[in-house]
């Protein structure tokens, strides 16, 4: 599922209510989120970080140094969408 947000004048993005309901967010609901150049990534955590937490956001880092290496591969909006059903 890809959606689209929009930042507002106070940088607060709202999360499409399709993934907000997909994932169960609700009000208080915690992230870890990372940046590099000009990709987020958010991840739905519990108040402590569990051991798969963990290991997603290593996945994560593992994905950011074969982005910087050019270890990654162009994809179209359908493939896209594929892999991200995987995860």
């Amino acid at each position: 599922m890809v959606e689209i947000a929009k930042a507002s004048s106070k940088g607060q993005v709202v999360i499409p209510t399709d993934i907000r309901k997909k994932l169960h967010i609700q009000k208080g609901s915690l992230f870890v989120v990372t940046s590099k150049k000009e990709m987020i990534v958010m991840k739905k955590i519990s108040a402590k970080i569990s051991k798969a937490d963990l290991k997603t956001l290593k996945a994560v880092e593992e994905a950011w140094k074969d982005i910087e290496h050019g270890r990654y591969k162009v994809l179209n909006a359908d493939d896209f969408s594929k892999e991200l059903a995987k995860w």
